[in-house]
């Protein structure tokens, strides 16, 4: 309670803090959860396919994962809430810029202005965090912002069903202005008076590292996108590319004194399977959020704002199991509850595999609760046990490699979705594509073998993240 009582006296309450970065949390969830459900709506705009709309939710995660590190090195450098702010107003200038797009291209670009100022505020938040609460309340506070997750995930396709029932897709990316002003002028006035919060230092910063890891990630999204095609020469030629870099890279930042990867601490047992496994099991979750909009408005052919209600129930399991998780963690450690969070994550995507026609949209809904509570006993506990373990030191960069570890399996869950469900689809279909669907005996047949088959393999994936997770310590 030290912690919590030096900074009363200074004028500040931890509370208020965390509401403002629940108010981030809740914006950049919201925004993801509203677009996945306005993706069909997207690729009917603009007369593109899947694989050219999912760039839609793959460009926003690309630009965060590419350079969460980076924000995360600038954070401890020039202040966490410093860069916190600056994040909440690009996320919201990006907004508009989606809102009035004009062209798919420029809806793209919108997209990555979106995707730097939400990078800012994920690497500067947990941060933020750890450092007005006390380290034996660790676990509660990050399970309080689970709870803004759980309604920014819950409210965005509700939203957007409403939105998009008597509105165009674009009104969706106004919703969020309002909001990011009212939590920048509350983050304005705490980090003002908060000299701990907005601390600088004089810590060296390696501008080309970054740069170099920025171009790892996206070299890595890319490769992973030609899969279908890896069999040319110039995608070969990128895999040894890719390798040669990754493998010069780690030598250099080892023999550094300040690397952007904090190497020692990544060969820590506690440290690489958090990683892992937050990337597997948002891999897993995105496969799911991306797939199952289109399976409810080709195959169950369900109305707009009833999918959103359906898919809000995903996180709807979150409200009640994330704080209860913290407050677990904070009393038996992560190593039962990560590994069983991951588990009920297997066991949802095993169901979802037998979707049929007549499966009801209240089995549905029913599956993607249990997927939402195995993420909210999995998430907490998970990141609770690398912050709680590390200094403030390398507080602002174990959130941005959290974080990043987190938009990493986004990125690959979008892309895998893509890739898996386009790739069976043809395969099943003798040829279709999802653009060419018509609701016929045969098209039904074949989307719904190509939508078994990918969430089998995605189970399987997941299965290997509950194994890893039960391997760390505690």
């Amino acid at each position: 309670m030290k912690k919590e009582i030096a900074a009363k006296k200074q004028g500040q309450n931890p509370w208020l803090f965390l509401f403002m970065v629940m108010g981030g949390v809740f914006l950049s969830t919201m925004d993801s959860g509203m677009v996945n459900v306005a993706l069909p709506a997207i690729m009917q705009s603009f007369s593109v396919g899947l694989e050219q709309t999912n760039l839609v939710v793959i460009v926003y995660l690309l630009t965060i994962t590419s350079t969460l590190v980076f924000w995360g090195k600038v954070s401890d450098r020039y202040g966490q809430g410093n860069i916190y702010l600056l994040g909440l107003l690009i996320f919201c200038f990006g907004s508009v810029c989606c809102a009035f797009s004009l062209s798919f291209e420029w809806l793209l670009l919108s997209r990555l202005v979106q995707g730097l100022g939400a990078a800012m505020m994920m690497s500067s938040g947990p941060a933020i965090i750890k450092k007005v609460f006390p380290a034996d309340n660790l676990g509660r506070s990050l399970g309080l912002v689970g709870i803004a997750t759980a309604c920014g995930l819950m409210s965005g396709p509700l939203v957007s069903g409403l939105l998009l029932t008597y509105f165009s897709w674009k009104s969706i990316f106004l919703v969020s202005v309002p909001f990011s002003i009212l939590v920048f002028l509350l983050g304005l006035l705490l980090i003002k008076h908060s000299p701990e919060i907005r601390e600088k230092t004089e810590a060296e910063f390696d501008w080309k590292a970054n740069c170099w890891w920025a171009f790892l990630v996206i070299l890595f999204i890319v490769l992973l996108n030609r899969l279908p095609y890896s069999y040319h020469f110039v995608d070969i030629l990128g895999v040894f590319l890719f390798t040669g870099l990754l493998w010069l890279f780690l030598r250099v930042e080892r023999r550094k004194n300040n690397p952007i990867i904090p190497i020692p601490l990544i060969s820590k047992n506690y440290y690489i399977i958090a990683i892992i496994t937050a990337a597997l099991s948002f891999a897993g979750l995105f496969v799911v959020l991306v797939l199952i909009p289109f399976y409810l408005k080709y195959i169950l052919q369900a109305p707009v704002n009833k999918i959103g209600l359906v898919v809000m129930a995903l996180p709807l399991t979150l409200i009640v199991v994330s704080p209860l998780s913290g407050i677990l963690y904070d009393k038996i450690g992560g190593k039962f509850l990560t590994t069983t969070g991951l588990v009920f994550c297997t066991i949802a995507l095993f169901s979802l595999a037998f979707l049929s026609t007549d499966t009801s949209l209240f089995a549905v809904a029913c599956n993607l609760a249990l997927l939402g509570a195995g993420q909210s006993v999995f998430l907490t506990p998970n990141s609770a046990s690398v912050l709680s373990k590390v200094s403030d030191q390398y507080a602002g960069i174990t959130a941005g490699i959290l974080a990043t570890a987190r938009n990493f399996g986004m990125v690959i869950g979008t892309t895998i979705a893509t890739i898996l469900f386009t790739f069976f689809l043809s395969y099943y279909g003798e040829g279709l594509k999802l653009e060419q669907y018509g609701a016929t005996v045969m098209h039904q047949e074949s989307f719904l073998l190509a939508l078994k088959t990918t969430f089998m393999i995605t189970a399987g994936v997941l299965l290997v993240g509950s194994v890893i997770s039960f391997q760390r310590k505690s």
